[in-house]
């Protein structure tokens, strides 16, 4: 089914208006934007055309974005401190001094994946051959991009309540992620909230998914080489038989550790690549595997190294084969901090209802985000973006993955009424009147 078009979603329950709707020649211009860059889909580190455009967006809109050090990647402060403030919170590692209430920070992923677009029925399918941006990473990067420029155009209203920082961040599919070279860089600097959304296609376009506590699962790479003289398969027993040793850790691994981590951890190991031998009648010399390392909870994941080694080691041991194991730390849980959470919940209420929100389950899916939570409180809701009514199963990191684009609206909206709803004392949340934010550059 084609996603070209948008899909009419339900309007918004009578209630005081906040400001920043999304007019609609910028919703329209989104999409374009959202298509583009699906059409032309960059991998991690690489994503220099991306990073062009929406720096010339920005730009256009009156903004100073700032490219981050490695060459990918962008900020982009919308709204103006005092002198005062500003001093009190730059380089504060997002603590509050003064009594200045430090940024809310948004967060878009920017990168494609390395796999091949399936789609044949959409104008916008990937013009670059083995590469797609199967995960939605284009859609999150429209969302921030359409609430920066509404948000400008509040603030040129003067109805923006203190600044918001736009963070376009790289290499989210590389572990251990960019998310860690951005901290380093400085991003998070006057900080004090960082919020995202991440498209998901089992919740209709017009509705997001939110939890307290963990939202996703630690995620790590595992790298197992074997070795051993191999031989005439015919005489396995004066070899080391390899191929059968693979096969024993592919299936073993799994299940020791399930007997020797809490169950309540979730643990799971998955291979995804098994390579042994060229032969049909010879024993090869060198094996490996590769796979990844989920968990639900942060004390698992830090016990997960040491028992993983300990288990390679024996399995290994009783195949008389050399192992060499090679685990990549990859991300922690993204664990949503309920404060934020509950922020999130009422900026969506206050633009769909509440009963545009649902209850969301923990996902065994691993994301960066989780870094930026180590150091400020945060949190990541996931955005609808099933065209409602449609009842195929779909996924992510597939080469036929696509969106209801009424989604980006969606979440321009949901994104800037979060910041409104931050920077405005509680009393007067729901008093607020406006109408469209306008032309937004």
């Amino acid at each position: 089914m084609s996603r070209e078009s948008q899909t009419a979603l339900p309007g918004t329950p009578d209630r005081p208006e906040l400001p920043g709707k999304l007019p609609d020649h910028l919703r329209a211009e989104l999409i374009a934007f959202r298509r583009d860059l699906h059409m032309h889909p960059e991998l991690g580190h690489q994503e220099f055309r991306t990073t062009a455009a929406i720096k010339a967006r920005l730009e256009k809109a009156g903004l100073r974005p700032r490219v981050l050090k490695s060459g990918t990647g962008l900020i982009c402060d919308v709204g103006t401190w005092d002198e005062g403030a500003r001093s009190s919170v730059e380089g504060g590692g997002g603590r509050r001094e003064g009594g200045v209430r430090p940024m809310l920070a948004l967060r878009a992923d920017i990168d494609a994946l390395p796999i091949p677009d399936a789609k044949t029925h959409v104008s916008y399918r990937s013009t670059v051959p083995d590469r797609a941006h199967a995960c939605g990473h284009d859609v999150h990067t429209a969302v921030v991009l359409g609430a920066g420029l509404v948000l400008a155009e509040l603030d040129r209203q003067g109805l923006l309540p203190r600044p918001v920082r736009l963070l376009f961040q790289p290499a989210e599919e590389v572990l251990p992620g960019g998310a860690t070279e951005a901290i380093d860089s400085g991003v998070l600097d006057g900080v004090g909230k960082i919020v995202a959304v991440h498209c998901d296609p089992r919740v209709d376009a017009g509705r997001i998914g939110l939890r307290s506590g963990p939202i996703t699962s630690a995620c790590d790479r595992l790298e197992v080489t074997l070795e051993g003289p191999g031989g005439h398969t015919a005489r396995p027993h004066l070899t080391t038989d390899l191929v059968t040793a693979a096969a024993r850790l592919a299936l073993d691994l799994p299940a020791v550790l399930a007997r020797r981590m809490d169950a309540r951890s979730g643990m799971s190991v998955t291979w995804g690549r098994i390579e042994a031998g060229h032969a049909c009648n010879v024993i090869p010399m060198h094996a490996e595997l590769s796979g990844t390392v989920r968990c639900l909870d942060l004390a698992s994941w830090h016990e997960a190294p040491d028992q993983i080694h300990a288990v390679i080691d024996e399995i290994a041991s009783m195949h008389r084969a050399k192992s060499e194991i090679t685990y990549v730390r990859g991300v922690p849980p993204v664990v949503n901090d309920p404060v934020v959470t509950e922020l999130l919940r009422e900026a969506m209420g206050a633009r769909r209802g509440s009963d545009s929100v649902e209850d969301t389950e923990q996902s065994l899916g691993g994301e960066d985000f989780s870094w930026y939570l180590e150091h400020v409180p945060g949190a990541m809701a996931r955005l609808g973006v099933r065209t409602p009514g449609d009842t195929a199963k779909r996924d992510l990191h597939r080469g036929d993955f696509d969106v209801d684009e009424a989604a980006i609206g969606v979440g321009v909206e949901f994104f800037t009424a979060a910041a409104l709803l931050d920077g405005a004392p509680f009393e007067g949340r729901r008093a607020r009147s406006a109408g469209p934010a306008g032309s937004a550059g």
